[in-house]
């Protein structure tokens, strides 16, 4: 099982849970974080660390975020690992929690 980084992510990109990964699974793209399924070894630590509560378990992804299991996998593949917390954009509190975020993820 992995965790899955969802929609709330998108143009917060707080990075909190890159600091306590284990195994630097995290990647960076220009407004959102992914996991990277394949590195990820299900330990847990970076789901409460989300101040936007944007990671779930696989298995807890909600049925409107289902995509975004795919969506981790695939720009994993194509983003750069992060390992250290960076500075999330000055609006990012202004951009948690809404909805329908999905069409302004800059890939």
């Amino acid at each position: 099982m992995t965790f899955v980084v969802t929609e709330n992510c998108i143009k917060c990109k707080y990075m909190d849970c890159v600091e306590v990964c284990p195994v630097d699974c995290f990647h960076e793209g220009p407004n959102f974080l992914v996991i990277d399924p394949d590195e990820c070894i299900d330990c847990t630590l970076c789901e409460p660390e989300c101040p936007a509560e944007a990671i779930f378990s696989e298995d807890e992804v909600p049925a409107d975020q289902q995509q975004f299991t795919a969506l981790n996998a695939e720009l994993a593949r194509k983003w750069p690992v992060i390992t250290e917390k960076g500075e999330p954009p000055a609006d990012a509190k202004e951009w948690q929690g809404k909805p329908d975020k999905l069409k302004l993820l800059e890939r």
